[in-house]
């Protein structure tokens, strides 16, 4: 699925899984230097490495209980939205919530906001209850509430819900930059997404998969239909906009 002439560069930014929060940084960084502001990615990616900025910050000062938790948390949920995308470009099996991004990244009648929170809607609905897992189990933690993890976890919503409420704001033009009309269904639409739930069922969710994660089976089929619930609101989020008459 090549859209850009430039995908063949964010195949090998993501090429290597990172181990740190500034390997993600960095790979983050080199996709926003060569994505073209008609391209969907670039405003997704710019929100998420926002995002990364603002964790790492809080980290370095040492406003978390387990700073090195979340930093693994930080690293392995990178990992999925990284192995979405190089799946994607190189045409190989990707879940249907990142391909109904991916497949309309260079949609110019979208708006910025539309293709940015269809992003975190796909990387925390459907990715982060399997980033919380795999976490745990490298940090020999388990996803359990009113522990100092979920403390650091429950803490991050207030930052990231006002990051993606300011992109709300500053996103809301088309993908080359044009005003969309005074008044249309988008509004409604991204008003209706908010942070701090999706997070919560995520983490109820990742428990849930801690219970059965010795079925494969079992956890597969979950991840599978909270893909395909996360693949309609991705569809609903985006519905183009209609043209300035």
């Amino acid at each position: 699925m090549t859209m850009f002439p430039y995908d063949p560069a964010l195949i090998a930014a993501v090429q290597i899984a990172p181990r740190t929060v500034a390997d993600v940084m960095h790979a983050m960084r080199a996709i926003d230097a060569v994505c073209v502001d008609g391209d969907g990615l670039k405003w997704f990616n710019g929100l998420y490495l926002q995002v990364t900025q603002a964790v790492e910050r809080r980290i370095g000062a040492g406003g978390f209980n387990d700073p090195a938790w979340l930093a693994e948390l930080d690293v392995q949920f990178a990992r999925l939205y990284f192995g979405a995308l190089s799946a994607a470009l190189q045409g190989t099996e990707c879940s249907g919530c990142w391909r109904a991004m991916f497949d309309v990244r260079n949609d110019t009648r979208l708006a910025r906001i539309q293709l940015a929170l269809a992003g975190v809607n796909a990387h925390i609905n459907h990715d982060l209850p399997e980033a919380l897992v795999s976490t745990c189990v490298a940090t020999g933690t388990a996803p359990s509430r009113g522990t100092p993890q979920y403390a650091d976890y429950s803490n991050l919503n207030a930052t990231l819900d006002s990051l993606v409420e300011e992109a709300k704001r500053t996103l809301q033009v088309r993908l080359l930059g044009d005003s969309l009309p005074a008044a249309s269904q988008l509004e409604d639409t991204i008003a209706a997404w908010g942070v701090k739930a999706a997070r919560e069922k995520s983490w109820a969710t990742a428990q849930v998969l801690w219970q059965i994660k010795g079925s494969r089976e079992l956890a597969a089929g979950l991840l599978d239909s909270i893909d395909g619930l996360t693949t309609v609101v991705n569809k609903a989020l985006l519905v183009p906009v209609p043209q300035i008459r």
